[in-house]
């Protein structure tokens, strides 16, 4: 299966570079749509004030909230700006997503996106679009 992917992410960089796109405009990244999402979104702009029960309590009114998750600095403790929130289904998070993304919490606006999964091994290529 990796050698599968891997020569598919070699045709795909090669197509790319052929084509005169240059390197410096690719980003390695894994990418779900939001209807493959599973109803997990990235919160950031966190209010370093924001625990898990204040999170919780934001994004609740959208539906079941089975997890959240604010991610720590390992030396200070404090937070790092940044959660995640998992809904049990993913129409309630895209109705969550759609409500919250830029609205305050606790004085930060919020930047709402679903979250990309982790891949490993095997980075994804997406060119990025050139600035306009």
């Amino acid at each position: 299966m990796k050698n599968c992917v891997g020569r598919f992410i070699a045709g795909r960089v090669s197509t790319i570079l052929y084509n005169s796109i240059s390197p410096s405009t690719l980003r390695f990244y894994s990418s779900h749509s939001p209807l493959s999402s599973s109803g997990k979104l990235f919160v950031a702009g966190l209010s370093w004030s924001v625990d898990e029960k204040s999170l919780k309590d934001a994004f609740s009114s959208f539906g079941h909230v089975s997890e959240v998750r604010i991610m720590y600095d390992k030396e200070t403790g404090r937070s790092r700006g940044f959660g995640f929130v998992h809904f049990s289904n993913e129409n309630e998070a895209i109705s969550a997503k759609d409500a919250m993304d830029g609205k305050a919490l606790l004085g930060r606006p919020l930047r709402i996106n679903f979250a990309l999964e982790k891949v490993r091994g095997v980075p994804v290529i997406v060119p990025r679009l050139p600035h306009t």
